[in-house]
């Protein structure tokens, strides 16, 4: 053998090493947890900035692991029948809230890979929005070395845009990386993705942004958990601020978070906060519960009737 194969096939072997402990597979304690066929269903009372004004709602985090196609990116009916897939953490996130007359209606789904094997980067995220203006829907898809983001809305300026972004870290993602393991989440100037809620509340065009992470003791929050882990998301040209409460150790439980930034639109814009604040966590295969008397746990996790 030649001195240059010999290295090519050296470097073959150190590549395929490297892959191999790249991998982080989940650990037997987050199996135990998360793989038992139920999700994590926390409900949250919320004050959330709009127009220029603070409106009282409710937010609810669902956090559950499905089997998740990696080529048509869906939930699979039938993961048995295939080999391209990857067991993910699906964050779904809703908002509701009321502005004057009407309603918000808001909702964020991310599909994390939950160990690194292959697919490091999260899957998917979708959005939806519903007032009674209209409706919006956007979706980032991974493809390859980019995300395919598609945004479908019912103002005229933004009509349906289809645009590909480099794949960088997504906002979005950062949700389910503190529930995955925090000790991994990036800190220092990164590029991100800003969350899809925010765009669809600012209306800003849709890129990357230069951001500083930090994870620190928080010191003092206004829930009545004391140990509190802090994760702070900066975006200097945007002046905007996210910051994620959370449970030190394992299971990572979100107790809630804040979000400023200068909310509202022309002359009356202004600085204001988002707060969510945790009230009910419960354990659930919540989709086994659709019949009326099953409303008793909407209940227990402190959530307001329907009219």
């Amino acid at each position: 053998m030649t001195l240059k194969i010999v290295l090519a096939s050296f470097y073959f072997l150190m590549v395929l090493v490297s892959c191999k402990e790249s991998a982080t597979p989940p650990t037997n304690q987050f199996r135990q947890q998360w793989y038992a066929g139920k999700a994590e269903v926390t409900s949250y009372t919320l004050q959330q900035a709009r127009y220029s004004e603070m409106r009282n709602g409710e937010a609810v985090l669902i956090f559950v692991t499905e089997d998740f196609s990696t080529d048509d990116l869906v939930k699979l009916d039938e993961p048995e029948k295939t080999s391209n897939k990857a067991r993910v953490l699906k964050m779904n996130m809703t908002k509701k809230f009321v502005t004057g007359i009407y309603p918000y209606s808001m909702m964020l789904s991310v599909f994390t890979p939950v160990s690194a094997d292959g697919n490091k980067k999260t899957l998917k995220a979708t959005c939806s929005s519903q007032e009674w203006c209209g409706q919006t829907f956007s979706q980032l898809q991974l493809k390859g070395n980019y995300y395919n983001w598609q945004l479908y809305s019912y103002f005229e300026k933004e009509g349906e845009q289809d645009k590909k972004l480099d794949a960088v870290l997504l906002e979005d993602e950062l949700w389910n990386r503190i529930r995955i393991n925090p000790s991994n989440l990036p800190q220092g100037k990164v590029a991100l993705i800003p969350g899809l809620l925010w765009q669809r509340l600012s209306h800003f065009e849709m890129q990357k942004e230069d951001a500083v992470l930090t994870l620190s003791k928080a010191d003092t929050f206004f829930t009545k958990d004391t140990l509190q882990q802090l994760y702070t998301i900066y975006y200097p040209r945007l002046q905007r601020t996210l910051k994620i409460y959370f449970q030190p150790g394992f299971p990572y439980e979100i107790f809630g978070w804040q979000e400023s930034y200068p909310d509202g639109f022309g002359s009356s814009k202004k600085m204001l906060t988002t707060k969510a604040i945790r009230k009910k966590t419960i354990w659930s295969d919540y989709w086994k519960h659709n019949k009326v008397t099953d409303s008793s746990y909407r209940d227990s996790l402190q959530l307001m009737p329907y009219e």
